[in-house]
């Protein structure tokens, strides 16, 4: 998976988690749920990206770091949305395993990175660290 593969799917999660916070119900345990995961649950893409365009392995890191703490809150505030039957188990499931999945990937990530790999992100190099192909930057 290329650093614009996984970077993609977690907006993909992001947009899901927006659909699930808008699911919820409109009272007073919805809405508190639901301020939590739309802060959590939209974090792990743009500090995801943030890392790409480190400056240092240490920043890299750290950005990582922050991604995966935010998916491992949201999982548990998935877990809580079933628990407390706020939303069904069989709704909740899929985005719960993909919650997962990125979590073991970024946990993988920021593992080889502190134990020194030379290259985690193609965009880290310092060539490409403010270019993006999908959306350019643009001088005006």
């Amino acid at each position: 998976m290329t650093p614009d593969d996984l970077s993609e799917r977690l907006w993909n999660f992001a947009a899901r988690i927006g659909k699930v916070v808008d699911a919820l119900p409109d009272k007073r345990l919805g809405r508190h749920v639901a301020g939590q995961l739309v802060r959590c649950g939209t974090s792990a893409p743009p500090n995801y990206d943030e890392g790409c365009a480190a400056e240092s392995r240490a920043d890299f890191v750290h950005k990582l770091s922050i991604a995966l703490k935010e998916l491992r809150e949201t999982r548990g505030w998935l877990r809580f949305i079933v628990k407390a039957g706020l939303l069904s188990e069989r709704r909740i499931a899929p985005l719960h395993d993909e919650c997962e999945q990125l979590a073991k990937i970024i946990a993988k990530s920021t593992l080889t990175a502190r134990n020194g790999a030379t290259r985690i992100c193609a965009a880290m190099s310092p060539r490409n660290s403010m270019r993006n192909e999908k959306f350019p930057i643009r001088n005006f």
